[in-house]
C-alpha cells in the first residue's frame, strides 16, 4: 500500500463503498486500495483486542483480511439499508477471522495491499486497553478508524498545500491544530508573523483557509466511505458537529 498523496481519495464524487463491488477491475481495486488505507488501523486494534491475538499474528489476519475481501467479494452483500458500513466489516471481520482460527495454517505472510504500513503506530496506542479485563474492542475499532481518517486528511491537506504553494498555512495549521492549544512552543500570531516576515493578518487568512482546506478533505473522505447518504450525514454529525449539504 503506498503512502497517502493528492489522489488519495480519488473516488470522492462516488463511494468508495459502492465501487468495492464493481465490474471494472480498475475501480474495483482503487476502491480497495483505499479502503485498506482508511481501515487498517481500526481492523489491527480489533483482531488485538476482541480476538486477543499477538502482534505478528493480527499483522498478517489484517493483510489477509483485506486480501481475501477483494478476492471472495466479502462486501458485495452490504446493504446500507441495514447498517452503517464499518458495522458491516466488522462482523465480516468477526467471521473471518472465527474461520482463520480453524484453518491456522492457510494463512498468507505479509505483502499486497499493505505492504508498508507502521503497525506500531496502532500498537503503541493498545497497551491500556490491553491490560483491562473487560476492554471495549467496538470503541477501539471507533475510535482507530477516527484516528487513521484524520491521519489522512492530514497528509492530503499538507500534498494540497504544497501543491498550491501554502506551505506556511500547513505549518501553521501543525502548530495550532496538529500540536493543539496547549502546546508549549505555541506563539500569537503577531510573533509567528514576525517570525515568518509575514503580518498578522496573512497569518490569520491563511490558518483559516488550512482549516476550510481540512474541513473539506475530511467531508470527502466521510462521504467516500459512506454506504449512504443518511450515513454519511450521521458520521459529519458525529466527527465535525455539522450537516452538510
Amino acid at each position: 500500500m503506498a503512502g497517502p498523496h493528492p489522489d488519495a481519495f480519488p473516488l470522492t464524487r462516488h463511494s468508495v463503498v459502492g465501487a468495492l463491488g464493481a465490474t471494472d477491475v480498475v475501480a474495483r481495486a482503487a476502491a480497495f486500495d483505499v479502503l485498506a488505507r482508511s481501515y487498517w488501523r481500526p481492523v489491527y486494534a480489533y483482531i488485538r483486542l476482541r480476538w486477543r491475538r499477538e502482534p505478528e499474528d493480527a499483522r498478517d489476519l489484517t493483510q489477509e483480511f483485506f486480501t481475501r475481501a477483494l478476492e471472495k467479494g466479502y462486501f458485495d452483500r452490504y446493504d446500507a439499508s441495514r447498517a452503517r458500513f464499518r458495522t458491516f466489516l466488522r462482523t465480516c471481520l468477526d467471521a473471518f477471522v472465527a474461520n482463520a482460527a480453524q484453518h491456522a495454517g492457510r494463512l498468507k505472510r505479509g505483502g499486497g495491499l499493505l505492504e508498508r504500513v507502521d503497525f506500531g503506530d496502532v500498537e503503541a496506542a493498545l497497551p491500556a486497553a490491553l491490560r483491562s479485563e473487560q476492554p471495549d474492542p467496538e470503541e477501539c475499532f471507533r475510535r482507530e478508524w477516527i484516528r487513521g481518517l484524520l491521519t489522512e486528511a492530514i497528509a492530503t491537506l499538507r500534498d494540497r498545500c504544497e501543491a498550491h504553494d501554502r506551505a506556511l498555512a500547513f505549518a501553521l495549521f501543525s502548530r495550532y491544530d496538529i500540536e493543539g492549544p496547549d502546546a508549549a512552543a505555541r506563539q500569537t500570531y503577531t510573533s509567528l508573523a514576525t517570525e515568518l516576515g509575514t503580518t498578522a493578518i496573512d497569518v490569520t487568512n491563511q490558518l483559516a483557509w488550512a482549516r476550510r482546506e481540512f474541513r473539506a478533505v475530511v467531508l470527502e473522505q466521510l462521504r467516500a466511505l459512506s454506504g449512504s447518504d443518511e450515513e454519511f450525514q450521521a458520521e459529519a454529525r458525529a466527527l465535525l458537529g455539522i450537516s452538510p449539504p
